[in-house]
C-alpha cells in the first residue's frame, strides 16, 4: 500500500467523529402545570438551526455536529430560556426543559370593555385595536391638549383638519369621512349631529385608561353611525389601596398652555376619581398671510366620578363631565381688535357641554351579570361670524340594559337602548336649520361560540327603530381561528347605516344660512346603508427576546344611498342621496418588535376611496392612498426615554380631482424623570412642512374669504415642553 493512501485512511479514521451528524432531543413543559407546550420556537445560537416543539412539547433537531451548543427555548406568554448542551446526548436520557411564565407585568392583560364581555384582547373574533395605559399616559406629556394627535399614529386613521380657521379635524378611518366613524364615552354614544362638533379636539388624554378601536362596520352593538368603525374612550377608575395624584404643566411654542390634574382614591367600599384642566391658546398667524392658522383658544374641562362597591358583586358608578371652550380665528386684525371696514373676518364658536353618567354592574354569579347604564348631555354651541349668526343647543341622551350569560362553550350578552337627540334653535335666527326629535328603540343580541379550542364563532344581531327614518336590521358574524400559537386569523362582515344630519365638518359656519332643510327639499331622503368585510392574519411572537408581532388586514366597505351637500345656483345647500355608493378598500400591514429597551413600530396602509356617482370626480377628497408610518423608541435608562416618529402621507385627490403633493413628517420626544417629576421636549413637524408654502390657502375678498381645502399641516413646526409632577 503507498504511503498516501496509509495516510489518508489514518486521517479519515482520526477525523471521522468530527464530521459525524447527530440529534439533539427534548421535551418542552410548563414549570408550573408540568404540561407539554405545543409551538415553543428552539433556535441553535450561531447555526442556521431552529425548529417548534410538536403537539406533545418534544423537540427535534437534526444535523449537529459534535460538540457543546447553546440552545434558546422562547414562547409568548413565557420567560426565553438559553441552556448548554453537549452533543452527542445521552441516548437513554433526554432532557425535560421547564419554562416560566412571565411575570404579570411584563405582559399587559388588556380587557376590551366595548365587547360587552369584557373579554381579553386576544380572545376576540372581532379585530381590536387598543391604545394602553402607557401610550394614552405619555400623550399626557406630549399632546395634553386633546387626543387628536394620538389617534393619526393609528394604521388606518388619518386626522384630516377641516377648516382652515377653527382648526377642526375628522378622524378618517379606511379613507371615509369622519361623520362615518362613531365616538363613545365609556360605551356611551355622546358626540353626533351639532354636538359633534369638534369631538376629538375636546377630549384631553389625562383620565383616560385605554382607547379601543373598531375599523369597518360596528352598528351590531351600538347602532348607526359606526360604518367605518367606532372609537370607545375608557376612563380611568380608581384602584384599591392605590391612589394617584398628579399634574401636568406643558407650554408649546405656538402660544398653547396647558394644565391638567388627576387625582384618585379608593377603599373597599367607595372611591372616586377627578380630572380637571384647561387650554389656553392665542391665536397664531405662521405663515403671515393677515389669517391665523391656530384658533384663539380658552378651554375648561372638569370631570369628577363616584364609585360605590355595595359588596364584591356590585359597582355604581356616577359621573359628570364639563366641558367649556372658546374658539376664535379668522382676521389678525380683527382677533386683535384693531378691525376696520377692510379687515372684518372671523368665525367664533363657544360652547358648553355638561353631561352626567350612571353605570350599576351587577355579578349575580360565576357566569351571569346585569349591566344598566345611563347619560344625558346638554350641549350648547353659539355660533358668531363676520356675515351671520346663531345659538342653539342639543339634549342627547342614552340608555340600556344588557345581560351576560354564559353557558358551557357559550357567551351569550342581549340588550336593549333608547338614544335620542333633541334639537332646539334659540331666537332670533336666521339660519336654515329646522328644530328636530330623533328618538331610536334598539334590540341586540350576541353569541360568542366557542366551536372548537381554536375556533370561535361571533354571530350578532341588532334591529334598531328611528322615529323618522324606519327600521335597521343589522347582523353581523365574525370567526376567529388559532392557527397554532404564532398565527391567528380573523373574518368579519356586518351591515350599518347612518341617520342623515345637516351638520358636517366640511360645512363653514358662514354657510349655514344657506342650508335647507331636507323637508323643505327632499322629504324621502332615507339613511346611508352600509356593508362590510374584514380579514386580517397575525403573527405573534417571541424569540430570543424580541416580541414579534406581523399583521395584515384586507378591508372593503360600501355605503349605499350616500348624502351628499349640493349647491344650487342661488347658493342654497341642499342635501339629497346618490343612486350609486362609495366604496372603499385596501389594506394594512404592520409589525411591531420590542425587545427590553428598544421598541420599533412600521405600518403601510393603501387606501382606495371612490364615489361610484361621480364619473367626473370619482376619488374621495382628502384620503390618502398611500401613508407610512414608523416609530422607534429607545429607554436608556429607568429615567431617560426618546422616541422618533416619522409619516408619509402620499398625494390626496381634492374635490376639483387635482392632486395634492406627498409630504414626510417628523416628530421627536425625549423624557426625564427626575422621583416623581417627569418632564418631556417634543418636536412634531420637524421639518417644518406646510401646505401654506406650497400655496395660498386664502383667496377672494379679504372681508369674507374662501378658504382652499386643507390636505397638509398649516401651523409648522411646534415644540413644547411638559412637567408631570407626581405625588
Amino acid at each position: 500500500m503507498k504511503l498516501h493512501t496509509i495516510l489518508l485512511i489514518v486521517l479519515a479514521i482520526i477525523s471521522g467523529p468530527a464530521f459525524s451528524q447527530y440529534n439533539f432531543n427534548c421535551t418542552v413543559t410548563d414549570a408550573e402545570t408540568k404540561t407539554n407546550l405545543q409551538g415553543v420556537t428552539i433556535t441553535v445560537e450561531g447555526m442556521n438551526k431552529a425548529t417548534t416543539s410538536d403537539s406533545s412539547g418534544k423537540v427535534l433537531l437534526s444535523n449537529l455536529p459534535s460538540g457543546n451548543i447553546r440552545v434558546s427555548f422562547s414562547f409568548i406568554g413565557y420567560q426565553t430560556k438559553t441552556l448548554s448542551f453537549a452533543i452527542p446526548q445521552n441516548n437513554n436520557s433526554f432532557p425535560v426543559i421547564y419554562l416560566q411564565k412571565e411575570e404579570a407585568h411584563t405582559e399587559e392583560e388588556v380587557i376590551i370593555t366595548s365587547s360587552r364581555t369584557n373579554s381579553r384582547i386576544e380572545d376576540l373574533p372581532t379585530k381590536v385595536e387598543v391604545l394602553g395605559s402607557e401610550e394614552v399616559g405619555e400623550e399626557n406629556g406630549i399632546k395634553p391638549g386633546n387626543i387628536a394627535s394620538m389617534l393619526g399614529d393609528v394604521a388606518g386613521i388619518q386626522i384630516q383638519q377641516s377648516s382652515a380657521t377653527t382648526g377642526n379635524a375628522d378622524a378618517r378611518v379606511q379613507g371615509l369621512p369622519g361623520k362615518y366613524t362613531q365616538i363613545l364615552r365609556d360605551g356611551m354614544p355622546l358626540f353626533g349631529g351639532y354636538s359633534g362638533s369638534f369631538s376629538i379636539l375636546q377630549i384631553p388624554p389625562a383620565d383616560l385608561k385605554q382607547i379601543e378601536i373598531v375599523k369597518g362596520a360596528s352598528s351590531t352593538l351600538y347602532g348607526g353611525g359606526a360604518i367605518a368603525g367606532m372609537i370607545n374612550l375608557v376612563s380611568k377608575s380608581p384602584k384599591l389601596n392605590d391612589p394617584e395624584h398628579y399634574i401636568t404643566i406643558n407650554q408649546s411654542s405656538l402660544k398653547e398652555s396647558n394644565i391638567n390634574g388627576y387625582f384618585s382614591g379608593r377603599n373597599k367600599k367607595a372611591g372616586y376619581t377627578f380630572f380637571t384642566g384647561g387650554t389656553y391658546q392665542k391665536a397664531v398667524d405662521v405663515n403671515k398671510d393677515g389669517f391665523s392658522d391656530v384658533p384663539d383658544l380658552k378651554t375648561v374641562f372638569v370631570h369628577p366620578k363616584l364609585f360605590i362597591y355595595p359588596n364584591d358583586k356590585q359597582t355604581i358608578a356616577l359621573g359628570y363631565n364639563l366641558t367649556y371652550e372658546e374658539r376664535k380665528g379668522g382676521d389678525m386684525k380683527v382677533l386683535q381688535k384693531a378691525n376696520d371696514n377692510t379687515h372684518q373676518f372671523f368665525i367664533d364658536n363657544t360652547s358648553l357641554r355638561n353631561t352626567a353618567d350612571i353605570t350599576w354592574e351587577n355579578k349575580l354569579n360565576n357566569t351571569d351579570r346585569i349591566n344598566v347604564k345611563g347619560s344625558g348631555s346638554l350641549f350648547n354651541r353659539k355660533i358668531a361670524t363676520s356675515v351671520f349668526g346663531m345659538q342653539a343647543n342639543q339634549f342627547s341622551y342614552y340608555t340600556e340594559l344588557n345581560y351576560l350569560k354564559k353557558v358551557k362553550n357559550h357567551t351569550l350578552v342581549s340588550g336593549i337602548n333608547v338614544t335620542g337627540e333633541h334639537f332646539k334653535k334659540h331666537l332670533p335666527d336666521s339660519s336654515g336649520f329646522n328644530n328636530y326629535n330623533q328618538t331610536t328603540i334598539g334590540g341586540f343580541i350576541q353569541d360568542d361560540w366557542k366551536l372548537l379550542d381554536k375556533f370561535v364563532v361571533q354571530a350578532g344581531f341588532r334591529l334598531d327603530n328611528n322615529n323618522q327614518y324606519g327600521t335597521f336590521a343589522l347582523p353581523r358574524v365574525s370567526l376567529l381561528y388559532k392557527i397554532n400559537h404564532q398565527f391567528t386569523t380573523r373574518l368579519g362582515a356586518g351591515l350599518g347605516y347612518k341617520i342623515p344630519s345637516l351638520f358636517a365638518s366640511e360645512i363653514d359656519e358662514r354657510d349655514y344660512p344657506h342650508i335647507v332643510s331636507p323637508a323643505a327639499t327632499d322629504p324621502q331622503l332615507k339613511a346611508e346603508k352600509s356593508n362590510g368585510l374584514n380579514w386580517d392574519i397575525n403573527y405573534k411572537a417571541v424569540s430570543n427576546g424580541w416580541h414579534i408581532t406581523i399583521n395584515q388586514m384586507f378591508y372593503i366597505t360600501s355605503i349605499r344611498h350616500p348624502q351628499v351637500f349640493v349647491t344650487q345656483a342661488n347658493g342654497f345647500i341642499y342635501t339629497k342621496n346618490e343612486t350609486s355608493p362609495v366604496n372603499t378598500k385596501g389594506f394594512e400591514t404592520y409589525i411591531a418588535l420590542s425587545r427590553d429597551a428598544f421598541e420599533f413600530y412600521l405600518g403601510y396602509t393603501f387606501t382606495d376611496a371612490q364615489k361610484k356617482y361621480d364619473a367626473v370626480h370619482p376619488h374621495v377628497s382628502l384620503s390618502a392612498k398611500n401613508k407610512v408610518a414608523t416609530v422607534v423608541a429607545y429607554e436608556f435608562s429607568d429615567r431617560f426615554r426618546a422616541g422618533i416618529e416619522a409619516s408619509y402621507t402620499g398625494k390626496q385627490y381634492l374635490d376639483d380631482n387635482t392632486t395634492t403633493t406627498p409630504y414626510l413628517f417628523v416628530a421627536g420626544m425625549v423624557r426625564y424623570d427626575i422621583k416623581k417629576i417627569s418632564l418631556v421636549l417634543n418636536c412634531e413637524n420637524l421639518l417644518d412642512y406646510r401646505q401654506t408654502r406650497k400655496e395660498s390657502i386664502v383667496y377672494g375678498n379679504i372681508s369674507n374669504p374662501s378658504f382652499k381645502q386643507i390636505w397638509a399641516p398649516i401651523d409648522g413646526r411646534v415644540i413644547n415642553l411638559s412637567a408631570r409632577i407626581s405625588w
